[in-house]
């Protein structure tokens, strides 16, 4: 961002007064604008003990595969967000229950929640978003062609939960980036957890 979408005067980076970072601050109205992280909700649906997954058909990670999940939007809730993503990505409406894990995700100023949801019926299709939507068994999860480490921890998370007969809620903190592909590294560390 180079200029105020307040008024279109160019930025200059400094510490505002009674804060400590620097900000973008407008050179001619003094607006300070602020980059604080982005939000992305997620629903892993169940419908009769099998997993709703979608294979990405924008990038980034085009090809992959994923649970339903992307930015809130301004004006929903949380679990609004999942459920309207979920319909968004593959056609499913779902019933959002509760908060599975929130990872916080640092290095691209983003903080994922996933949530537990029951699909209302068994019903789903592609989308723009989604070349491919399928039900499969929870022990058929493409562990090595997940899009992104947060559904790998998340599937990770409810995995866990579903072998423990509980409904857990965990946090993650990944504070580092992974080296590409995600997948390949992904697979090896399956067999240590």
């Amino acid at each position: 961002m180079k200029y105020c979408s307040d008024c279109a005067a160019p930025l200059r980076v400094e510490v505002p007064a009674g804060d400590n970072m620097p900000r973008k601050v407008c050179s001619s109205c003094g607006a300070i604008h602020y980059r604080n992280p982005r939000v992305i909700v997620g629903a892993i649906c169940e419908y009769e003990g099998q997993l709703l997954l979608c294979r990405r058909d924008i990038e980034p990670r085009r090809g992959f595969w994923t649970f339903p999940a992307g930015f809130l939007e301004v004006g929903e809730t949380t679990a609004e967000g999942a459920a309207r993503e979920t319909f968004e990505e593959s056609g499913a409406k779902v019933e959002i229950e509760d908060l599975c894990a929130i990872i916080n995700v640092p290095y691209i100023a983003q903080v994922y929640m996933s949530y537990r949801a029951r699909m209302t019926n068994p019903h789903h299709h592609i989308t723009p978003e989604s070349s491919e939507t399928c039900l499969i068994a929870p022990e058929d999860i493409p562990w090595d062609y997940l899009a992104f480490p947060t559904i790998w921890h998340s599937l990770k998370f409810w995995m866990a939960d579903r072998a423990a007969g509980t409904r857990s809620f965990h946090t993650l903190d990944l504070t580092t980036r992974p080296r590409e592909p995600i997948a390949r590294e992904r697979s090896a560390d399956v067999a240590d957890e």
